[in-house]
């Protein structure tokens, strides 16, 4: 086997962190345990000791992973993805200290790329972040019950968002399956064909902003998958045109309240738009556009994951 390296993820409770965790390319192992506990405490803790708040311990996942497949940064970056990172002792509806976020890394090499993420993170949110980043002092396993705990338990307790797991395994399969095909059509297709099929949208597809001579810009249909759409939008029209005129998500929870909404199908009731903006250009280059036949279908989740999957675009 290939070198493997290790740190350490503490998200809140551990049983949704570690499936999470479980589900990434290039990870080898996740395990749920018990880190930073207090150097006045002895010994290897109980869940039932743990859960007093009293023993510095925090629910912690140890991830041991392959460096030639899958970058600590990587792994960091999407660790900000699942936590809410402001807040403190709290994700979710889950309270106390032994919930506290934070990354443990038992490497000093790995700090410099650790202080990366934590500095572009902070950057974007323009807030001190909630997440310790320290050291690993001690760490141990925890009971058997609490390993693969959503394996054993679909139904069980977690604090993600279910359709989070979903979202991590068509984000990567997206990143697989582009690789570096140059051609924006085919990587266009290819995203829309996956979403689709993945997430089963009623309708999902690109819409490509155009440069016409004596008209100006307009918003073109490209590669979609779904039922017969419109053809063209206008700078700042409906929501597709909104979304690209304030270079931002929008969420619509029902279209039919969203002012000057074009109605390409009577069947769509909800929707999300994400502009496609290319980090060399700094401007739109499309939208994707994604319709559902239920009310209210998005929302944060979907917004956070479409982005990241735009970006790979």
């Amino acid at each position: 086997m290939a070198d493997t390296k290790e740190i350490y993820f503490a998200g809140g409770c551990f049983w949704g962190t570690e499936h999470f965790f479980s589900g990434i390319d290039g990870v080898v192992s996740a395990v749920s345990g018990y880190a930073q506990g207090s150097p006045e405490f002895a010994g290897r803790p109980s869940y039932e000791q743990v859960y007093t708040d009293t023993t510095g311990f925090a629910e912690t996942v140890k991830v041991t992973y392959r460096p030639d497949r899958i970058s600590l940064g990587l792994l960091a970056e999407l660790f900000f993805d699942i936590i809410d990172p402001l807040s403190l002792n709290q994700q979710g509806h889950d309270i106390g200290t032994r919930y506290r976020t934070g990354i443990y890394y038992s490497d000093p090499a790995d700090l410099p790329v650790l202080q990366e993420v934590y500095s572009s993170v902070e950057a974007r949110l323009g807030q001190p972040l909630e997440v310790e980043l320290e050291p690993l002092r001690n760490f141990f396993e925890a009971e058997e019950r609490h390993q693969k705990y959503l394996d054993k338990n679909p139904d069980g307790y977690c604090h993600l968002p279910l359709k989070t797991f979903k979202y991590l395994r068509l984000y990567q399969d997206v990143a697989a399956l582009l690789g570096d095909e140059p051609d924006s059509v085919a990587r266009m297709a290819e995203t829309a064909a996956l979403i689709y099929e993945r997430m089963k949208f009623f309708w999902v597809g690109f819409y490509v902003v155009r440069d016409f001579a004596g008209i100006g810009k307009e918003l073109v249909l490209g590669p979609f998958q779904g039922p017969p759409a419109c053809l063209r939008i206008g700078y700042g029209r409906g929501v597709c045109g909104t979304a690209w005129k304030e270079s931002r998500t929008i969420i619509v929870p029902d279209v039919e309240a969203f002012p000057g909404h074009i109605a390409c199908s009577s069947l769509s009731r909800s929707e999300i738009v994400v502009p496609v903006m290319p980090a060399a250009e700094g401007k739109v280059a499309a939208v994707l556009d994604i319709d559902s036949t239920s009310l209210a279908a998005f929302d944060d989740t979907d917004a956070l994951w479409l982005e990241k999957i735009c970006r790979l675009l």
